[in-house]
């Protein structure tokens, strides 16, 4: 299978296929609670600017690059659940389209942590997600 992103990428889907399971869906994970603070950030601006006469130009922008950054980590995310059904692995999102209830999750193929184990922290920004 072919897949072509309409934007630019760190990685192809025949890449990403040839990635460990846990480093698809630790990326999957990275790239949804980026998209989560994304989408707040998002809100936050489009508030500043309905509420002036004159927009400023800064927030406009901020806004257009960040619209074009949610749209390149979404794109990303679908080309690594891609690469995960390549592997056999029905993604927790795709799933709810199937019909069937799924033999193997992503999330079911990792290890899961003890309810002891200390919360997973917020990312610094210094992460870089995936590079090949």
């Amino acid at each position: 299978m072919e897949y072509h992103p309409r934007h630019a990428q760190p990685f192809t889907l025949t890449e990403a296929v040839l990635l460990p399971l846990d480093t698809i869906t630790d990326e999957i994970a990275r790239l949804e609670n980026s998209l989560k603070h994304l989408r707040e950030t998002q809100e936050e601006l489009k508030q500043n600017v309905e509420g002036l006469d004159a927009p400023d130009p800064e927030f406009c922008q901020a806004f257009e690059e960040n619209e074009n950054v949610i749209g390149s980590q979404e794109e990303r995310i679908t080309i690594l659940e891609m690469a995960l059904e390549q592997k056999g692995i029905v993604s927790a999102r795709s799933a709810h389209y199937v019909g069937s209830p799924p033999t193997q999750r992503a999330g079911d193929a990792q290890q899961q942590p003890s309810p002891s184990a200390p919360e997973p922290t917020e990312p610094t920004g210094d992460e870089e997600g995936v590079m090949l």
